[in-house]
């Protein structure tokens, strides 16, 4: 069985839903997945791993600085295994933005990063006002009107494909070196 790690970024906690599913589920078919969230351990024994992804949420257009951080600190591990980005976004409740050539939060990523990965996905993320503090919930109800998206404060919508997410984590067992 393949051994799996997933690393991540979650600012309000949706991302690391979404990592963990794919633990989950890869896990629950006799394979080894951990789920390790950036700024949250010391080391990692990437001996251990035969495939690595990395995931991050985008907010206000970008992805945190850690996210960079974390890639340009690891770039030759990760270019080491077979290797996985999954970018996390709400534009992506449109389909077409879930194809990685019509997302610009994703050409963004690879255009700034060091590592270039050998695969992206793109993942739908959720709108949840309520849980936002008051200046981000401002702030992307302005893009939301923008965009044609939901503004009602008091809207939590969930847009990811939990299904796909499944065969997302599958599909990382695809990887080739």
């Amino acid at each position: 069985m393949a051994s799996v790690l997933i690393v991540y970024y979650s600012r309000g906690g949706h991302t690391a839903k979404i990592a963990q599913a794919m633990a989950a589920h890869l896990n629950t078919l006799g394979h080894s997945c951990d789920a390790l969230r950036i700024g949250e351990f010391e080391r990692i024994d990437w001996e251990k791993y035969d495939y690595v992804a990395v995931g991050a949420c985008v907010l206000y257009g970008s992805y945190h600085k850690s996210v960079f951080e974390f890639v340009t600190r690891y770039q030759a591990e990760l270019v080491a295994k077979p290797n996985s980005f999954f970018s996390v976004n709400v534009v992506a409740r449109n389909p077409e933005k879930r194809i990685p050539e019509n997302n610009k939060y994703l050409q963004k990523f690879i255009e700034l990063s060091p590592w270039k990965p050998d695969d992206v996905k793109v993942i739908a993320g959720k709108v949840d006002y309520p849980s936002w503090r008051w200046y981000d919930r401002w702030m992307i109800q302005l893009i939301m009107k923008i965009t044609d998206g939901p503004t009602d404060p008091k809207a939590v919508i969930d847009y990811t494909d939990w299904e796909d997410v499944k065969l997302y984590a599958e599909h990382l067992l695809t990887l080739k070196d």
